[in-house]
């Protein structure tokens, strides 16, 4: 059994990279489905199972880390979310995103309602971690945790849920390609527009291209850690003065406007932000899962039968909302997923269908970090209404 707070770390971090290695060099079609953030979730959570580290004597590693991390991860996260680059998307993509994140929301808010006492008075913070990760990303999930407070044994049911729900969703959206021509008939959609935008967006992605530098990486890595520093700071005397929003959520407010500022500043043009977000991202994921035990999922079952009925309840009122404005199949489906995916499977179904879309899922998805935490945390407040 690890005791050691630095061995601890070590591992955690060695298991994530080894994931990512795997997926690298062995192009594997099995992590198209499962991606190594899914699995790096599930193996962590067995070692803590199986009591591979001593929870009481590692715990002060954890916690010396977990937020620090996460306020620096979403910052960078951020400054690839250049807000003029993103109206670029047109009205009718905007309107298809904000579609899917709002019926995401509805089905959050309809499926709590009906549910609520079978998952518990508490289970609308969960809910909402998960809302901001399927409006967003993975790092807006971690970061309404730490808005609420949320603990790791209930976190553990929000990714079961994310893993597993929406592995299954992304197959269907996949199958959904075929159904493109029909369905753009039934609903009458124009597409003529998708090549334009797309052309228009990949010629701005290669002009910003450049190689990653020690330079790069050192500021970024310095910047993102004092921005990390400052904002809990602000947090704590921001609370103190206005205890309407709590400590958490004052820091979460801080390190977003930071990260969009920096975005149309040249910093947000800077090679290595993606990379070492991603390092962050993975280095949290373990740290939140390696304090989950499967002992504690007895109703495992029931939070993913809610996450279909959430899935479903987006389905429907999304493809209402594609008959009523003429919404193409591709701006449906990337739109879904990239609020629910994001970065990691946008880009994918994008170039699904052409890849020339490619950079259209990747600013779609970017959106959703822009609202994913603000979005799983107002639906969390409209739920707990019901607890």
């Amino acid at each position: 059994m690890i005791t050691n707070g630095f061995t601890y770390i070590a591992v955690l971090i060695f298991l994530a990279a080894i994931l990512v290695w795997l997926q690298k060099y062995t192009k594997a079609k099995f992590f198209d489905f499962v991606p190594p953030i899914v699995l790096l979730y599930l193996l962590t959570m067995i070692f803590c199972t199986l009591g591979v580290w001593d929870l009481a004597e590692t715990k002060p590693a954890y916690s010396a880390l977990k937020n620090n991390i996460l306020f620096a991860m979403i910052f960078l996260m951020l400054l690839r979310c250049d807000i003029r680059k993103i109206l670029k998307l047109g009205p009718k993509m905007l309107g298809g995103f904000f579609a899917a994140s709002v019926s995401i929301g509805i089905g959050f808010i309809a499926t709590y309602a009906i549910l609520h006492t079978p998952l518990g008075a508490d289970a609308w913070k969960a809910l909402g971690a998960l809302c901001g990760s399927w409006m967003g990303g993975s790092g807006n999930m971690i970061a309404v945790q730490a808005a609420f407070d949320i603990g790791e044994a209930d976190m553990a049911y929000a990714l079961v849920v994310d893993s597993i729900d929406y592995s299954i969703w992304v197959m269907f959206l996949l199958w959904a390609i075929n159904l493109a021509p029909k369905f753009n008939k039934w609903v009458k959609a124009d597409t003529s527009t998708l090549d334009e935008v797309s052309r228009r967006l990949e010629e701005d992605a290669k002009a910003n291209e450049g190689p990653i530098t020690f330079v790069n990486i050192i500021l970024l890595l310095g910047m993102s850690l004092v921005v990390s520093a400052l904002a809990q700071n602000f947090g704590t005397v921001a609370n103190g003065a206005m205890s309407f929003l709590d400590k958490s959520t004052w820091t979460v407010l801080f390190v977003t406007l930071a990260g969009l500022i920096g975005a149309v500043t040249p910093v947000g043009k800077m090679a290595g932000t993606q990379e070492l977000s991603n390092v962050m991202l993975y280095s949290v994921v373990a740290l939140l899962a390696s304090r989950a035990s499967f002992l504690e999922l007895t109703d495992a079952p029931l939070w993913i039968a809610a996450g279909f009925m959430i899935l479903a309840i987006h389905g429907i009122i999304l493809v209402i909302f594609a008959k009523i404005f003429k919404l193409d199949m591709f701006t449906c489906g990337v739109a879904s997923l990239a609020n629910i995916g994001g970065s990691a499977s946008a880009p994918i179904l994008a170039g699904a269908y052409s890849g020339a879309l490619v950079p259209v899922g990747v600013l779609m998805a970017l959106m959703g970090y822009v609202i994913g935490t603000g979005g799983g945390i107002i639906v969390a407040r409209i739920m707990s209404l019901f607890a």
